[in-house]
């Protein structure tokens, strides 16, 4: 993993990117390490590259600990990161580690109230908050990131709800590509929804950068280069950032050939 890091920072990629899950999404028994706990090594280990995790799971740590964490991983990287959060999703993870895993509407609220907790924490000398789903008193987050603001990404494809958080509250919005053919349609409808959205709030969208997740699997040569091919499909329809999700450790070769030129 480290050489994969430090590779990707040598090569001239944006941001190199954990995920939040406790289980392989390919195969259960995957045992992937925790996402933030490793974003501190990510940040050691590299010195120009940015970092985060794609998506952190609102449902898994309290908000002013995960405005603290962030806040640590921004110092520790010289102010490199990247601050992913969404929904959650993944309803196994959370049945066998006991978490409780809430209906999607609800997910969505907990989700824009941590967007405004940490942002306060990040901002404010001491926050008091009463919400439907946290209360804090006099909370402190100090010291406050190098970064004002930390740029936040908000990961996910709901048109009614989860894209109204991110024209609300995100500086990025990433939309899960994945390996869909038909993924560039899908995500131009989904931005001209977001559009909407900024509108309503009274936000420029020119504002809110639109990233894309491409799945690539190294044992599959035909399938990289179908994925490659819909880049400029993507970027024809308004976005700005592709992230590429390895199913496997790409080797050097194959992520000096996928490199930004």
């Amino acid at each position: 993993m480290e050489r994969f890091w430090r590779d990707a920072d040598g090569l001239g990629f944006h941001g190199v990117y954990t995920f939040d899950h406790f289980y392989g999404l390919q195969k259960a028994d995957a045992d992937p390490f925790e996402a933030w706990t490793i974003l501190a090594a990510m940040a050691a280990a590299t010195s120009r590259i940015r970092i985060g995790c794609l998506v952190t799971a609102v449902t898994f740590r309290h908000p002013a600990m995960l405005a603290k964490m962030a806040v640590t991983v921004d110092h520790i990287s010289g102010g490199r990161l990247d601050f992913g959060l969404g929904a959650a999703w993944h309803q196994g993870e959370h049945e066998a580690y006991g978490i409780a895993f809430p209906s999607a509407g609800t997910r969505i609220a907990m989700l824009e109230e941590a967007c405004v907790l940490i942002r306060r924490l990040w901002t404010e000398d001491q926050v008091d908050h009463q919400g439907r789903f946290w209360t804090l008193r006099g909370a402190r987050c100090a010291p406050k990131p190098r970064q004002q603001p930390i740029p936040t990404m908000i990961g996910g494809s709901g048109e009614r709800k989860t894209l109204r958080v991110v024209a609300e509250h995100a500086d990025e919005w990433s939309f899960p590509g994945g390996d869909l053919e038909d993924g560039p349609a899908r995500f131009a409808r989904l931005s001209a929804i977001l559009d909407g959205h900024c509108q309503v709030v009274g936000r420029d969208p020119r504002t809110v950068r639109r990233s894309v997740t491409l799945l690539l699997h190294p044992a599959q040569q035909d399938q990289i280069e179908r994925q490659l091919r819909l880049i400029d499909q993507y970027e024809q329809r308004g976005a700005d950032h592709v992230v590429f999700i390895f199913s496997s450790p790409p080797s050097g070769d194959l992520l000096a050939s996928v490199a930004p030129s």
